[in-house]
């Protein structure tokens, strides 16, 4: 019996691994900062935010399959307690999620990795919610 796992390539390599995900998260956070949308979830974040970047991208890195940049560097995650000092509902999710769905969009991704990546998103953004609407 084959491990079929081992084939099937992760979703760190059907981006197109760290140069991808760095442009991913570059652009993310550079809409974040020009669109007036995204202020809402932009003030959340230090100024400059070279960390906020690093550490998304560490963390995505190991969430998609690819290299534990952030679990090798800081330990777990623990993300829903990293994000407790800061009040998210709804709209902050909602804002957060069509941030990187334009940052996708802007990067060519092919819609069906844009829906699955946006759908694991969700599920991860849905949870971080910690106020009332």
């Amino acid at each position: 019996m084959q491990d079929t796992q081992a084939d099937t390539p992760t979703l760190y390599e059907i981006m197109g691994g760290a140069e991808r995900l760095r442009a991913l998260v570059d652009r993310f956070y550079d809409l974040m900062q020009l669109e007036s949308e995204f202020a809402n979830i932009h003030v959340m974040h230090p100024v400059p935010n070279d960390s906020s970047r690093d550490k998304l991208f560490m963390f995505l890195s190991g969430w998609m399959g690819g290299p534990d940049l952030y679990i090798e560097r800081y330990g777990h995650p623990r993300l829903r307690a990293r994000h407790l000092p800061y009040a998210i509902g709804t709209k902050e999710r909602d804002a957060w999620l069509r941030a990187m769905a334009w940052a996708m969009e802007d990067l060519g991704y092919d819609e069906a990795l844009r829906v699955r990546l946006l759908t694991s998103f969700f599920e991860t953004a849905d949870w971080m919610r910690n106020k009332a609407d």
